[in-house]
């Protein structure tokens, strides 16, 4: 529990048996918290599932089709070569998805519950 309360407020549970007052309890049982918690949590798992596919085909075409990658698209390069630097690059863009969404969704919804805990106590 104080994971999440440390992630959307900056003020983290120091002691695990110290008891939650009740502004931090109901905002931790608000609607509206549960669900920045859950978009949180798909974003995340998507762009992971994403990574893993894009990741794991490379290493499964690699292993399965080796004459494909072995195509020659230049003089030196072989197909292997642009789709080894395709997986890095991807592993870029969803870095790069993740925190633009985080910077113009999540944390101003973060910043709102922060300021409303705050003006509550």
């Amino acid at each position: 529990m104080s994971g999440i309360l440390t992630c959307v407020t900056g003020i983290g549970n120091q002691n695990e048996g110290m008891s939650v007052d009740s502004a931090t309890d109901q905002l931790l049982q608000s609607t509206e918290f549960k669900q920045l918690v859950f978009r949180r949590w798909r974003v995340s798992l998507v762009l992971t599932v994403l990574l893993f596919v894009v990741y794991y085909g490379y290493v499964i075409l690699v292993a399965t089709n080796k004459a494909l990658l072995a195509q020659r698209i230049g003089v030196n390069t072989t197909l292997a070569i642009p789709l080894g630097a395709a997986v890095i690059i991807s592993a870029w863009v969803l870095t790069a998805i993740y925190v633009i969404w985080a910077n113009r969704q999540y944390d101003p919804h973060v910043q709102t519950l922060r300021e409303r805990l705050t003006h509550r106590k």
